[in-house]
């Protein structure tokens, strides 16, 4: 089956239009994934963000002198639509030879034209060079689970039946894995990205649970839904009282994505991790 992507200028030749260009914005309905999960809009079993930082995000004042800044761009995990990725930097670039009075009113710009691709509200902050830095490199959650040995030789799919927990040991723990890989379900580029779980249930097996992300290396589909498909399964196989997973990956094209899923209430931490 056609994947809806397959309408974007995603793996297409695309001019690269500099002057400010709303209709370059691709959306794509999550509702179709969603149902693979067997999830609906008003079944979602989690609150969330896709966070978006763009690091190639320029304009000019009325004078024509170039600014530079980072854009972060939040977008509900309930919104209608996802936003295809080549397009939103195209997007962005035809910003690049645009004059605006102001970054106040780049940034409300920014915040209709997304918030109308999407199908609701995004927040859109605009960062000087200097405060991302003085924000600095984050860490992620808890113990890194990459040196533990694990074996597996189907990397076709994810594989839910590796996963394995402790019914009779309940604890409360974080840890991330810097080995998750997935590709791009148009182009087939590889997607590169750090895993971070955090929960409170039965224990989870961390050996089996990294052997089940290393299956997902073959695995196509947008970053958003691989992070829903490992929440699901960890949901199903936990049934924990709080379930936090998300992904925090490498940039492509100037943009990184950084999904969040969650079944409680929390703040999501949104500072870039060292491959960032």
């Amino acid at each position: 089956m056609q994947h809806p992507a397959e309408h974007s200028p995603l793996g297409k030749s695309s001019e690269y239009v500099s002057t400010y260009t709303p209709s370059l914005l691709f959306p794509i309905p999550r509702a179709p994934k969603w149902a693979e999960l067997g999830l609906t809009a008003q079944s979602l079993p989690y609150s969330g963000v896709d966070y978006w930082n763009c690091y190639e995000l320029s304009w000019l004042t009325v004078s024509g002198k170039p600014v530079v800044a980072v854009g972060e761009f939040a977008i509900p995990a309930d919104s209608p639509n996802i936003i295809e990725s080549k397009s939103f930097k195209l997007y962005l670039n035809s910003l690049n030879q645009t004059r605006f009075a102001s970054g106040d009113e780049l940034q409300a710009l920014l915040a209709r034209d997304l918030s109308a691709a999407a199908g609701a509200t995004v927040a859109v902050t605009l960062k000087t060079l200097g405060r991302v830095a003085e924000e600095g490199i984050a860490e992620p959650a808890g113990v890194c689970i990459d040196e533990l040995d694990v074996e597996i030789d189907d990397f076709s799919r994810p594989r839910a039946e590796l996963l394995r927990c402790n019914a009779d040991e309940v604890i409360e723990e974080s840890f991330h894995s810097h080995l998750l890989k997935s590709n791009c379900p148009v182009t087939g580029q590889p997607d590169w990205g750090t895993l971070v779980v955090e929960y409170c249930g039965p224990k989870l097996d961390h050996a089996r649970f990294l052997a089940y992300l290393v299956s997902f290396r073959q695995h196509s589909d947008f970053h958003e839904q691989c992070v829903e498909r490992i929440y699901l399964d960890l949901l199903d196989l936990l049934q924990p009282e709080r379930l936090s997973v998300h992904a925090r990956y490498v940039r492509r094209g100037g943009l990184d994505i950084n999904p969040y899923r969650s079944n409680h209430a929390t703040t999501f931490d949104n500072r870039r991790l060292a491959r960032q």
